[in-house]
């Protein structure tokens, strides 16, 4: 079985999210512990946590119920969180890919998200032949759909939404001191997005110092130490803030200490970690705080503007889907086709051998037969391989019972 659990900005807002995120840990934790896991890879941005894994479903100790009603249990099916199987599994990472999910669509981070997570599930020897070939076919839909459709042209991504909203209080960013906290993937995404907006200075900490002063002389700001971070907030004039902190580094009584009551009803916080870096109380000082819900006003724009490049881009995701399953059936019975090869190349082998021995001396010309023989096995085996592979395409079990007892060798 085929199965992705996920909790994602279309079912949940970030409080949901923030809470179900540790529901689904445990569901795919117990999916781990009662039943045979062949693979899996995870994904998580700021925006959604996703698992997709490869299950055994007949695999599971005595004492457990069947997975169907496991997956059903009121103990794991929190607000939120979607449970989708194989084939609505595979089209929900293909629409994935190719920006269809995303809070704006046609983004094109989630791409490089997902490529990142294969080659992390490789790396981790948690992925193996069915979640590689679903994550290849994902990726290569990604790139097809931005090849032949505009649906990322002129795309906003996550980071310049967050631009956009600081600039709905300040009207114009220019001449503005901008502080990023986080110089990671959502960071360096705020950073790029605030260049062009010819601010007076753009100030990056981050707890690595090191990534500070990268993202820092790329966009021509400066970087500072993390432990300075209060410092620099007393005089900032938009703060953005993307982390991956476990819990808020932006709390009420920091920001409190850090700005002074004059300053704090023209400061803008932009918060797009996941969970969140900016705790909720700090608007009661009068700060005006955007979260990742904040952005779904911008999404809906970015909708409507890409809904014709949208129905593309959902024809391609509905044509790779097919061939995608074709392939998985394929996959499933390549067992058989290279125990068939194996024994049809023993017997070309074995039978060349004799006919060169009775035929006698050849004068080199050994090599005709070899080629003779290959040709006559390779012929044979092309029609012998086709009709298997589409009796996997049409779940054809007893026809594919019937070749793994005509091919097998006692």
């Amino acid at each position: 079985m085929i199965l992705n659990i996920r909790v994602d900005h279309k079912t949940a807002d970030i409080q949901t999210m923030e809470n179900s995120i540790s529901s689904l840990d445990d569901l795919f934790n117990y999916l781990k512990s009662n039943y045979l896991v062949k693979e899996f890879i995870s994904i998580k941005t700021c925006n959604r946590t996703e698992y997709y894994v490869i299950i055994d479903s007949g695999d599971c100790d005595s004492n457990s119920c069947s997975l169907e009603d496991d997956l059903k249990s009121g103990s794991f099916i929190k607000e939120g969180l979607v449970i989708e199987k194989d084939q609505n599994a595979m089209e929900h990472l293909l629409r994935l890919s190719s920006g269809l999910e995303s809070m704006i669509i046609g983004e094109d981070q989630i791409l490089g998200q997902i490529r990142d997570a294969k080659r992390r599930g490789i790396k981790e020897d948690t992925s193996g032949l069915i979640l590689n070939t679903i994550f290849t076919k994902a990726i290569h839909v990604g790139q097809a759909v931005r090849k032949k459709t505009h649906i990322n042209r002129g795309c906003v991504s996550i980071g310049s939404a967050a631009v956009e909203l600081a600039e709905e209080v300040h009207g114009n960013l220019k001449c503005k001191k901008v502080l990023v906290v986080g110089a990671g993937k959502m960071g360096t995404l705020v950073a790029k997005a605030l260049v062009e907006k010819h601010l007076k200075a753009i100030v990056v900490a981050n707890r690595t110092y090191d990534r500070a002063v990268e993202l820092a002389k790329e966009l021509g700001g400066y970087a500072i130490h993390f432990d300075l971070l209060m410092e620099f907030m007393a005089d900032a004039d938009v703060i953005i803030s993307a982390t991956g902190a476990p819990h808020p580094i932006l709390t009420y009584e920091k920001v409190k200490d850090a700005v002074p009551p004059e300053r704090r009803e023209s400061l803008v916080m932009v918060d797009i970690a996941n969970p969140r870096d900016i705790e909720d109380r700090v608007v009661e000082l009068g700060v005006k705080v955007f979260n990742i819900d904040n952005l779904r006003g911008i999404a809906d724009e970015n909708r409507k503007m890409r809904e014709e490049e949208a129905k593309e881009a959902e024809k391609i995701v509905q044509e790779e889907l097919i061939l995608l399953e074709k392939s998985l059936k394929h996959i499933e019975v390549e067992p058989l086709i290279s125990q068939i090869r194996r024994e049809m190349e023993l017997i070309r082998i074995n039978e060349t051998q004799k006919a060169i021995n009775m035929l006698g001396e050849l004068n080199g010309k050994e090599k005709v037969v070899e080629n003779l023989t290959k040709s006559v096995v390779d012929k044979i085996f092309f029609d012998v391989v086709s009709n298997i592979k589409q009796a996997a395409e049409n779940q054809d079990d007893e026809l594919i019972k019937a070749c793994e007892l005509i091919f097998r060798r006692n």
